[in-house]
């Protein structure tokens, strides 16, 4: 029991009230300018049920813009795939709960296939179901408004972190080890096994972990000489 409570406190982040401010601003500028697009072009109606997924995907694009779910691809992805699946579970179900619990199981699976998992593309696709009116009356035509948003947010993030000296796209990471020489304690399959015993979704890809990994051994064997 303790240890299911301890769970609950909430970790330290690793990053500084600077980098706080800057992804806030960044969310703040990409939800205005994505907005301000779809109302233009859209409506107020169909921009206002769009802000909520687009106001999740702002944090991922700007606070964790590294990691693996914030990547270009599974934005555009996950929001092409999450609308055509609610489209087609609305032909099927309705403007249903039904409608809404199928889509997002279907969505999540196909966009784990796509290699595109991004968790507010479900909201996208919860969206559209709910809103009978405004969204899924458009039929087809609804993906115009949810790729504007989706690509005008993401072309935000792209200018903005990269002017705040936030490189996005992240990097792949290079394959070789770090420039100290050190004997690894691991190799490929080992994490390779590692990754399959978790089996969950972390939120890193697999090069970047292993360069972290590397990058601690070799402070560990700078410690250790030192």
């Amino acid at each position: 029991m303790k240890s299911l409570l301890r769970s609950f406190i909430p970790h330290s982040l690793n990053t500084h009230p600077a980098e706080w401010s800057r992804s806030a601003l960044g969310a703040c500028l990409g939800i205005f300018v994505s907005a301000l697009l779809s109302q233009q072009c859209f409506g107020l109606n169909v921009t206002l049920h769009l802000l909520g997924p687009i106001g999740a995907s702002a944090v991922l694009l700007f606070a964790v813009s590294t990691g693996a779910l914030a990547q270009p691809w599974p934005i555009i992805g996950s929001y092409l795939i999450s609308a055509l699946v609610a489209l087609l579970c609305i032909e099927v179900f309705g403007n249903t709960i039904a409608a809404a619990g199928v889509a997002v199981c279907s969505a999540m699976v196909i966009m784990c296939v796509c290699r595109c998992l991004h968790p507010p593309g479900a909201a996208v696709a919860i969206s559209i179901i709910t809103s009978k009116h405004e969204l899924s009356a458009l039929g087809l035509q609804v993906l115009l408004p949810v790729m504007l948003n989706a690509s005008a947010l993401l072309i935000t993030a792209l200018i903005y972190n990269n002017l705040t000296q936030m490189r996005y796209p992240r990097a792949q990471a290079p394959s070789a080890p770090p420039p100290t020489p050190i004997e690894r304690g691991f190799n490929s399959a080992d994490l390779d096994k590692a990754l399959d015993d978790v089996g969950a979704f972390i939120d890193v890809s697999r090069e970047d972990l292993e360069m972290i990994l590397l990058l601690a051994e070799a402070n560990a064997q700078q410690r250790i000489q030192a």
